[in-house]
């Protein structure tokens, strides 16, 4: 567990991204979201035994 701050810096910075240069956040309409942000959070406070919990963004409007 130790190793996890180190290696989602690495991979931030592998994507080019900058979440603390965010300064707004969109709050999803999509009915089923406090199920799914539940689900989310909770792999991240309780992740099963041996897992790493990656997030994607499905959007496609990188480049468009």
């Amino acid at each position: 567990m130790r190793r996890l701050p180190a290696l989602l810096s690495v991979m931030l910075r592998w994507m080019r991204l900058q979440p603390h240069r965010v300064r707004q956040f969109k709050l999803s309409t999509d009915p089923k979201f406090v199920h799914k942000l539940r689900d989310v959070v909770g792999l991240y406070v309780d992740p099963p035994a041996h897992a790493i919990v990656l997030s994607i963004d499905e959007k496609r409007s990188y480049g468009e």
